[in-house]
């Protein structure tokens, strides 16, 4: 095992030579097989161990064990220990996820405090077979199919080759101790009862059931490949990223027979889990919307509009005092006394400044705000009724600002002057606005 892990280093992790190795090391089994097959290499280690406080005294043993370990083999050593039942309790999630949880922030703060480059476990081919089946019980796509990866990120799995047969075989012969952890035994995790009771029907239905397994994970690898590849070259035809909006055409995208697959890939990573309601919003109705906890997917005419949930108050109103030449939030707007007129634009006014009454205001539309809407001969007009026949969407219409003079609209900004405030021949102070 040890020429063979030497080989499956130099092939596959070649870039690990010279680096800083921060080994994950519960005390186990498996940890321990990994710790030393790397201490045989020259390699610069650590040994990082977490004490999850599960298993009362046998949870402290286990860190007394490493420690010894450590000491004797004259290895550093980062330690730790948490309150995972409190953590999980108060972020209402399994203990098993909270323990994860807990585990990786700590690892990845290493890696930047202590200066080390990558993180290695020992999760071996029986580990991926069960994360598999996991996966496959409780429902999943590809890239729960394609099991753990031998890198992933900072995170390198260099034990995922081997078998837990070849590991314990490998302990015996080189007389390594390690901690038995008596969770092990029981069926109260699903991890626990596929180990028990299922992974060995397969193997006594196919002795070479690992072997071929890994197969169908290659497999399984290279099409996921030709998915991310496909989904990539279909996102160019009907995408369009505007600043934080990924605006989708219906019309493209509905000539594909299997367009729901895209929809899942593409958004599976925004955190949307109401799949049927995102492929119902295909054909719905203008403005229907689907949210997670950060984005928004809104039916926009021809369009799926993915954006990033509004966090600012809708009821929060800026001021501009007399005199004042920049406004830096909620825009960027600049405000100088000109002589003339020149390149008026939506993004550029001129109004008559002695109609203005300060501070002026900068605040969101609201329902039955009303204007006289620039070029329509003093005409007034509901500022709702604008939008809809400017064809705003929601999302354009919950990110326009109103720049107001007592109670007055002198500018839907960006979009359309007030025409109370328009030059005239008898203006005499002309007060350029500019949206930068």
């Amino acid at each position: 095992m040890q020429q063979k892990f030497e080989n499956h280093i130099a092939q596959n992790f070649p870039f690990l030579i010279g680096k800083n190795l921060l080994l994950a090391t519960s005390g186990g089994l498996d940890s321990m097989v990994m710790l030393d097959l790397f201490h045989k290499l020259p390699f610069e280690i650590a040994i990082a161990h977490c004490n999850f406080q599960l298993r009362g005294l046998e949870s402290f043993g286990d860190q007394r064990f490493i420690q010894d370990y450590a000491e004797t083999n004259e290895i550093k050593l980062f330690l730790t220990q948490f309150d995972t039942e409190a953590f999980a309790n108060d972020y209402k999630i399994s203990t098993q996820v909270a323990a994860r949880e807990l585990r990786y922030s700590w690892f990845y703060e290493l890696l930047e405090t202590e200066n080390y480059d990558y993180i290695l476990t020992a999760h071996h081919a029986d580990d991926n077979l069960e994360t598999f089946l996991i996966h496959l019980v409780r429902g999943t796509g590809i890239d729960g199919l394609t099991g753990i990866l031998l890198q992933n990120g900072k995170v390198m799995r260099p034990l995922l080759i081997f078998n837990r047969s070849e590991i314990e075989q490998y302990a015996k012969e080189n007389a390594i101790e390690w901690r038995e952890d008596s969770s092990n035994a029981s069926d109260k995790y699903l991890r626990n009862k596929i180990r028990h009771n299922l992974v060995p029907i397969f193997k006594e239905l196919n002795p070479d059931f690992l072997a071929t397994f890994q197969k169908t994970q290659n497999y399984l690898q290279d099409s996921k490949a030709m998915v991310e590849d496909a989904s990539f070259l279909v996102y160019q035809q009907v995408a369009k990223e505007k600043g934080t909006e990924i605006h989708f055409d219906l019309n493209q995208l509905k000539k594909l027979p299997n367009f729901k697959s895209y929809l899942y890939h593409w958004f599976n990573g925004f955190g949307f889990s109401a799949w049927e309601d995102i492929y119902e919003l295909v054909d719905a109705q203008s403005g229907k919307q689907v949210f997670s906890n950060e984005f928004r997917l809104l039916k926009n005419r021809d369009f799926l509009i993915l954006s990033p949930l509004n966090s600012e108050d809708d009821n929060e109103e800026y001021f501009i005092n007399k005199n004042q030449k920049d406004v830096n939030v909620p825009l960027n707007l600049s405000l100088c006394k000109v002589a003339d007129i020149s390149n008026v634009s939506n993004t550029s006014i001129f109004v008559d400044e002695d109609k203005l009454w300060y501070p002026l205001v900068l605040r969101r539309w609201k329902d039955g705000d009303i204007f006289q809407p620039f070029g329509m001969d003093g005409k007034s007009k509901k500022v709702s009724k604008f939008f809809k026949d400017e064809k705003l969407s929601l999302i354009e219409k919950e990110k326009t600002w109103l720049l107001c003079s007592d109670n007055e609209i002198v500018w839907i900004v960006g979009i359309r002057q007030d025409e109370r405030f328009k030059i005239k021949n008898t203006t005499k102070n002309i007060l350029k606005i500019q949206l930068k």
